[in-house]
Order: structure tokens, then C-alpha cells, then sequence
């Protein structure tokens, strides 16, 4: 559990470093010109805000409750908020783009293949990378998924500020995010089968 929240802290950091300048090569190949100040700002809004926030709570409330209350009592209560918070984010992105989605079956194929062939590339060369350096189970199998995972999260929250709610940008991080929950789904079971191939 250590390993895993220090990998997705370190994963959440450096996105707040490198999303902007990795989003504006991107989209500058796609000949797309963003200004660095546009996206740094939605990085600042939906990455930093939570971020800062998330952690002056936690400061003040182990100050003034105790870590104990914490742990037991908040914590169990906001976990559940970011997964009702991208669900209602689904729902409204799918009452403007559903109709897409079922219209165009091949632009869906489209974008799904690459996000496919990404995910499961990433974490084929980080599973064996982590069995080559003899790393343990516990170990290998979140460094792998955590690897392969995106963040298409706060890729909805730049794309619908960037170009709107109607546009393809939207419509590619809503398939995004669909393909890859079955798709971490997938990896975890294959994670649960190769068990053996590591030192527990």
C-alpha cells in the first residue's frame, strides 16, 4: 500500500510538471496552437486547486480531530466523492456526446485501438522490466498498472474547457476513460494469473 500511494503521488506531481508542455507538443503535432498560459491554467484549476485543498484540509483537520478521526471517520466519507463526481462528469458528457458514440461505431474503433495498444504496451514492458530487476509481487503489480493507466480524469476537465463540451476532444476522453476501466480490469487479472512468476 506504501509503494502504490508514494507511485501515484509521484505520478500526480509530475503531471502537474509535465502535462501543459506534453499537451502543447501533442497538439502542436496535430497542428493545434494552445498557449501554455490556456493550459497551464486548467492544469493550475484541475490539478493543483484539489490538490492544495486536499492537503490544508488534511492538515487542519489531524490538528484540530487527530489522525484517528482522520483516518476512520472523513476519510471513509470523501473516498467515495471522486467516483460520484466522474460519474455525474460521465453522465453530462454523455447527454451531449451518446448520440456520437452510437452514430459513429468506426471513429469510436479509432480511438479506442491506440488507447488499447498504449495501455497494455506500457504495462507488458514495465511487468517485465519489474521481473527482470527481481522486484517482488506486491511490488511489480501496481508499478506496471500504474505505468500503463492515463489520466483521462483530468484530460476531460482540459479537453471541455479547451474546446467545449461538443467537441471530439471531449468525445475521445469520454471513450478514453470507458476503455480503460475494462482495460485495468483486464490487467489486473492477468496480474492475478502471473502471481507466480514473481517472489511474493
Amino acid at each position: 500500500m506504501a509503494h502504490t500511494l508514494v507511485m501515484t503521488a509521484l505520478n500526480s506531481l509530475t503531471m502537474v510538471v509535465l502535462y501543459a508542455p506534453l499537451a502543447i507538443f501533442l497538439l502542436g503535432i496535430s497542428g493545434i496552437i494552445i498557449p501554455l498560459k490556456t493550459i497551464a491554467l486548467a492544469v493550475v484549476i484541475y490539478i493543483c486547486t484539489p490538490l492544495v485543498f486536499g492537503w490544508l484540509t488534511r492538515k487542519r483537520v489531524i490538528e484540530t480531530k487527530g489522525v484517528v478521526w482522520f483516518e476512520e471517520i472523513l476519510v471513509p466519507k470523501l473516498g467515495k466523492m471522486p467516483i460520484v463526481a466522474l460519474l455525474i462528469t460521465l453522465v453530462v458528457l454523455f447527454m451531449y456526446q451518446g448520440e456520437k458514440i452510437v452514430e459513429l461505431p468506426l471513429v469510436i474503433g479509432m480511438i479506442t485501438i491506440p488507447i488499447f495498444v498504449n495501455i497494455i504496451a506500457v504495462f507488458i514492458i514495465i511487468y517485465f522490466i519489474a521481473r527482470l530487476i527481481k522486484l517482488g509481487y506486491e511490488d511489480a503489480t501496481p508499478t506496471a498498472i500504474i505505468a500503463g493507466s492515463n489520466h483521462f480524469e483530468v484530460a476531460i476537465a482540459v479537453s471541455t474547457t479547451l474546446f467545449g463540451i461538443n467537441s471530439g476532444a471531449a468525445l475521445a476522453t469520454v471513450v478514453g476513460i470507458l476503455t480503460e476501466v475494462p482495460i485495468m480490469l483486464f490487467l489486473v487479472e492477468i496480474c492475478k494469473r502471473t502471481r507466480g512468476w514473481f517472489a511474493v
